[in-house]
């Protein structure tokens, strides 16, 4: 018996927009992924904290890392340590709060973000930002924005 493929008219819209999201963060980010390991031997998830680090012109708490990272606090303390071992970041403790530490990019881990940012910005101009106009950029922030406060509204509630 052929299998078939449903199409967009068969499926309910919310349920397309849902799965277009899962997909599009799936293999865009494990192209990303591929890239920069290939070329910075820097897999995804440390470029992410390296990217809020290199946001910020302040050293930043850890628990702001957790926080604004995709990734579990328990990660970003992994993910921070192996980077602190490749010197691209230093732990400070808090000048104002002595409980807590503060992390910044080392100058090589600036450098390295650097090279790294160029990378993923090449590595996804053919697969989305050249294929986006500027009203497909503004709309997918928008949206990411609406889901976004939507989930910190209720990890407001929740806390």
């Amino acid at each position: 018996m052929a299998k078939r493929k449903l199409t967009q008219a068969e499926m309910p819209v919310a349920d397309h927009a849902f799965y277009g999201l899962v997909w599009a963060g799936t293999v865009l980010t494990e192209r990303v992924d591929r890239a920069l390991t290939k070329a910075h031997d820097l897999p995804v998830s440390w470029f992410e904290v390296m990217l809020w680090l290199a946001s910020s012109p302040d050293p930043v708490p850890a628990s702001v890392l957790g926080n604004s990272t995709m990734l579990s606090r328990s990660q970003v303390s992994r993910v921070v340590d192996a980077l602190q071992s490749r010197g691209l970041v230093t732990r400070t403790p808090s000048a104002r709060d002595a409980r807590s530490v503060e992390v910044s990019l080392t100058p090589e881990g600036h450098q390295l973000f650097e090279e790294a940012e160029a990378t993923r910005r090449s590595c996804l101009a053919p697969v989305f930002t050249d294929l986006l106009d500027q009203e497909d950029l503004e709309a997918l922030s928008t949206v990411w924005q609406k889901l976004k406060a939507s989930k910190d509204s209720k990890d407001g509630q929740d806390g």
